[in-house]
């Protein structure tokens, strides 16, 4: 497993002001959830994409001293694309592997995300997002239970989940695949197995300002 290091030495520390105006934004959320329905559990997530496909995914790797490594490739575009949920202060996620990115389709994941997450009568969740279009168009159906809330322009340093695509990546660097199908069963196979990783996620995505109780009221 590849570990990309300490979730505290983010790019967000050496940017105090945006994150601890996210930070703020964040905990404001959470409280006001807490007060609309005291005893209602609230949850804060975040969510992202990644495109894989059958262009390799290039790493460094250990040679002999005055070697060069191969690694076998073949340029071809086709793409799957990878979203998922996570609850920084639990690890607890939810993965989704599509073939494209739209409005509609981002629909059909907030509905099963939500209804996977229990979001609802039962329980609050909170999502943070980047503001790509399908994310932002007017209209998005957004499910009972489900706040959205937008990182600042330009700020992908301050997404935990853009901290798990080197975690997905791991079984297919260096590596040549001859058919989408074949890649798609190998990231479905470790989207299952990070799941079942709750710390693992929690080590990499819990950055050191991310609030993990809502303020007193």
């Amino acid at each position: 497993m590849v570990d990309p290091g300490p979730a505290s030495e983010e790019p967000g520390r050496r940017q105090p002001g945006r994150a601890g105006r996210l930070q703020k934004k964040l905990a404001e959320t959470l409280a006001e959830e807490e007060a609309r329905r005291p005893g209602r559990p609230v949850a804060l997530f975040c969510t992202d994409e990644h495109r894989i496909g059958l262009k390799p995914v290039g790493r460094r790797v250990w040679g002999p001293r005055g070697q060069r490594p191969i690694a076998l490739g073949h340029h071809r575009y086709e793409w799957l694309y990878v979203t998922a949920f996570v609850a920084p202060v639990t690890g607890e996620s939810h993965w989704y592997v599509g073939n494209g990115v739209s409005k509609p389709l981002f629909e059909g994941l907030l509905a099963a995300f939500a209804r996977e997450a229990g979001a609802g009568p039962q329980r609050a969740v909170i999502l943070l997002l980047d503001g790509a279009g399908w994310h932002t168009e007017a209209g998005l159906r957004i499910p009972e239970g489900l706040r959205l809330v937008y990182l600042p322009p330009y700020t992908p340093e301050l997404q935990p989940a853009e901290r798990l695509w080197r975690l997905v990546d791991e079984p297919i660097v260096n590596r040549h695949f001859d058919t989408l199908a074949e890649i798609q069963d190998r990231v479905e196979q470790r989207c299952r197995r990070l799941e079942a990783q709750p710390d693992t996620l929690r080590a990499n995505t819990l950055f050191h300002w991310w609030p993990q109780k809502p303020k007193p009221n």
